[in-house]
């Protein structure tokens, strides 16, 4: 019997978008414009450490140059290449088409294992590496501006935008060449837990969804829901964290690089954090069962999988044996296009990645906006709103008193009314009705159209629409 060939995550991008844009009247050159990467550059630069030069190689691809500037992160890890990098700035276009960020889609990556190093080692390569890109007006406020990915986080955002305004001193808008950088480096409240964040907003808009839900064979909300989550970096770890103390679900099932751990009773997020960070793996946590095959616990019984690490990892190997009603692709590509059939097939309900994911680039947008006005949000409104709801509450207080009515106010109630919102609440209330809006428009023509099965079909007919309709409002 022949083997059925897994496609690549460039492959399974392209096959995913085929399907969708097969559904729509796009004349064939539009599409193949929308389809194809712009450009990539590759750069291979030498930096001495340890006495010798070490020569690393890495990347920036723009899809789609239909906004500008373009977005998209950085990530270090030993299995970045050019096809990876491609499929994943694609990615980025559709995402924020979809959430209505007015970016194109980019995506950089640097092929190294960023363990192997120390922090001046690091911050020796990142500022090499930003040089190379910046000097091509790569990484720039108003045509590139990258955020962190696997294997970076704030502090080389903020390597990044130190080197980006040492090379151009009089750019006044130098903070927003890179988003996802420290709160004292011109960062936003709210963006490293981002990304966890949004996927918890994504779950709460579908469990609204009654359709949806009973698509998925589920019901009720969130409470008591039992959720295994792949991958306990910053996205996986925010999103157990979240859902578990804030909405009531039961993280059963962690899994990470040296195995995974299983409790049917629930686990304490904060502590198997905690003890990965102390210990460097999951092995020997107590309160749980060990399993060293961790990919075998995505095969367990649970209501809701959110495979949060790497692509590929729901695949023509273990798609039939997933047990999920409902997986959220908190990583991009997790689900193979071989794979994503399988599960469909079987009912299956996917939240996709560009959607699921996209909270990440939504507080970066955010950020960027913040950084190009040069003032926190909430600075000039926040006392005055706090004015505004004091007077009203002690008109009540005075009406009460005047007529004898002897009521008060419930306890704690003065004191939440009363705070004007900051920006870590304004953050939080933007991304949750960015998540909101672009779920509605999603389920609207996944259970509007008959041709239209499943909610990924539905993201990217919407993306498409959206990136063909500004490609036309530029003559194209």
């Amino acid at each position: 019997m022949a083997t059925i060939k897994e496609p690549s995550f460039r492959e399974s991008v392209d096959l995913m978008f085929n399907r969708a844009v097969a559904l729509l009247d796009l004349s064939p050159g539009l599409e193949e414009k929308i389809r194809v990467c712009n450009s990539t550059y590759t750069v291979r630069f030498g930096v001495r450490l340890r006495g010798q030069i070490h020569t690393f190689t890495g990347y920036r691809s723009v899809h789609s140059e239909h906004m500008e500037p373009v977005k998209g992160g950085i990530r270090y890890a030993m299995g970045v290449n050019q096809d990876e990098v491609e499929a994943l700035a694609a990615l980025m276009t559709y995402k924020c088409a979809l959430v209505e960020a007015p970016f194109g889609g980019s995506k950089g990556g640097l092929r190294i294992d960023p363990r192997q190093y120390d922090e001046h080692e690091l911050e020796q390569i990142t500022r090499r590496f930003a040089y190379e890109l910046i000097k091509r007006d790569l990484i720039n406020p108003s045509q590139n501006v990258p955020a962190p990915d696997m294997g970076t986080g704030e502090r080389e955002m903020a390597w990044i935008a130190d080197q980006y305004k040492r090379m151009q001193t009089t750019d006044i808008n130098g903070n927003a060449c890179v988003t996802g950088k420290p709160i004292n480096a011109g960062g936003i409240q709210g963006r490293t837990e981002a990304t966890g964040r949004g996927v918890q907003y994504a779950l709460r808009e579908f469990f609204r969804d009654q359709i949806g839900v009973q698509k998925a064979g589920l019901s009720g909300d969130l409470e008591g829901k039992r959720v295994i989550v792949q991958g306990l970096g910053n996205v996986g770890y925010h999103a157990a964290k979240f859902l578990s103390e804030e909405d009531g679900a039961l993280i059963t099932g962690i899994i990470e690089r040296d195995g995974a751990l299983f409790n049917p009773k629930g686990l304490d997020v904060e502590a198997v954090r905690h003890w990965l960070t102390s210990h460097g793996g999951v092995t020997g946590y107590p309160d749980a069962t060990h399993t060293a095959e961790g990919a075998a616990v995505l095969e367990e019984d649970c209501d809701i999988l959110i495979p949060a690490a790497m692509e590929g990892v729901i695949n023509l190997g273990n798609a039939a044996r997933i047990k999920a009603p409902l997986i959220i692709e908190a990583a991009n590509g997790p689900v193979t296009a071989g794979a994503d059939e399988i599960l469909r097939d079987k009912g299956v309900v996917i939240i996709p990645d560009m959607y699921a994911n996209a909270g990440g680039v939504t507080v970066s947008y955010f950020e960027w906006v913040k950084n190009l006005s040069h003032i926190r949000f909430g600075r000039m409104g926040r006392r005055q709103e706090e004015s505004r709801h004091q007077l009203i509450v002690e008109e009540l207080e005075r009406l009460s008193a005047d007529r004898g009515l002897g009521w008060t106010l419930s306890p704690g109630f003065k004191e939440k009314y009363l705070r004007g919102a900051g920006e870590l609440e304004l953050v939080r209330s933007g991304l949750d009705d960015t998540m909101r809006t672009a779920y509605q428009s999603m389920r609207d023509v996944w259970h509007g159209r008959d041709d239209v099965k499943d909610l990924r079909t539905a993201a990217y007919l919407i993306s498409i629409s959206r990136v063909a309709a500004s490609y036309r409002a530029k003559g194209l």
